[in-house]
């Protein structure tokens, strides 16, 4: 049976953490299995790190840099590098690829994120397996995706991925850091999210210091996919081998259950691609009829406002506590909300002297999380 599988290498694989130069037989060994996959009908979608640690050894640096300006110069000596690499590999074994370069705001207007949507989708159509990595040559803090798990898992969601490989530098999820901690305890399933918490896990950084991630970025990358039906797995990327093996069955890494595929794209891009620009904290009232009740969110239910917004910017909906209930597109700007909040519908047009809309975030545009 056809699957769409995404596979996502590090730079912390990618590389050898003692020089930063390409692992050309660890990459060779993935370009193989992923052109194997290709030829037995599947549809591949390649993420994958590395430009500026590709960058900085071509250009003699012994760190990563850490100016956003620097970065940004080192990233685009890397890309051409790093794609080259890439070309030359698939290209030997009679395998088109295609080069895309995304950054969170290409996907934070709606109409950016269905055209990235139809380009995959075309792309797969044509048996072309697509390299996707951020933009880091123009992308700027607020619209970075922050590290390419992050990125790996809003494009399994976007191209409906049954699978969602994160390829890194241990071989599994374990409940602490196996390098400092002998009783650390090998985790096989995540039937949920929840179970970490019984679970334990403690999460650390990147291992070889190239890369930007760590555990605490792959399994939020995991809650974003699972959450859209993607099943998730975390594997020893040294091994790409382990990708078939684990497509035919075989319990290696760590397993994510994936949650019944949402039926609303919207909904999941309001709760996993936009950032929040803002915190409505709201009554116990309004809680509930948010979380068990299906309701709007009215203006009635709103007991304070935190930052600065406009309307039809995203929003986080939390409890008195600061706990995150929901997300959702909100109606009226911060400065309307804070002149309104707790009063009744019917008061809103005397108190802006206009009639607005009587929900503050209606349920339809409001995503539970």
């Amino acid at each position: 049976m056809t699957k769409t599988i995404v596979v996502k290498i590090g730079t912390s694989t990618l590389t050898r953490s003692t020089t930063g130069n390409l692992a050309l037989s660890t990459i060779a060994a993935l370009v193989e299995i992923l052109a194997d996959l290709r030829q037995q009908g599947h549809r591949v979608v390649l993420v994958s790190s590395g430009a500026v640690g590709v960058g900085c050894a071509r250009l003699g640096l012994t760190e990563r840099p850490r100016n956003i300006a620097l970065k940004q110069a080192v990233a685009a000596v890397g890309q051409g590098r790093l794609m080259r690499v890439y070309d030359d590999l698939f290209t030997t074994l009679q395998q088109p690829i295609a080069q895309v370069l995304l950054t969170r705001g290409d996907l934070v207007q709606r109409n950016g994120y269905v055209n990235a949507c139809n380009t995959f989708g075309q792309l797969l159509r044509l048996g072309v397996i697509p390299i996707v990595n951020e933009n880091d040559t123009v992308a700027v803090d607020e619209l970075k995706f922050g590290d390419n798990d992050t990125l790996s898992a809003l494009v399994a969601s976007l191209v409906e991925a049954d699978w969602l490989f994160v390829l890194t530098d241990v071989d599994r999820l374990y409940s602490a850091d196996p390098r400092s901690n002998p009783d650390a305890q090998p985790i096989a399933l995540v039937q949920s999210m929840a179970q970490l918490t019984e679970f334990q896990v403690q999460t650390g950084d990147s291992r070889s210091g190239w890369g930007t991630g760590g555990m605490v970025t792959k399994i939020e990358a995991a809650r974003i996919a699972t959450a859209s039906g993607v099943r998730t797995v975390i594997t020893d990327g040294c091994f790409p081998g382990n990708i078939e093996k684990i497509l035919n069955g075989e319990s290696i890494g760590t397993q994510f259950e994936p949650q019944p595929r949402p039926v609303n794209a919207r909904k999941h891009w309001i709760a996993n691609v936009l950032i929040p620009a803002g915190k409505l904290y709201l009554d116990a009232g309004a809680v509930k009829a948010i979380s068990h009740g299906g309701k709007s969110l009215l203006a009635a239910g709103i007991a304070q406002v935190e930052g600065e917004f406009q309307a039809d910017d995203s929003v986080q909906l939390c409890d008195a506590a600061g706990k995150q209930i929901a997300r959702g597109l909100v109606n009226y700007n911060s400065l309307e909300l804070r002149q309104i909040q707790g009063c009744k519908s019917d008061k809103i047009a005397e108190i802006l002297g206009y009639a607005g809309v009587e929900t503050a975030v209606h349920r339809d545009n409001l995503v539970i999380v």
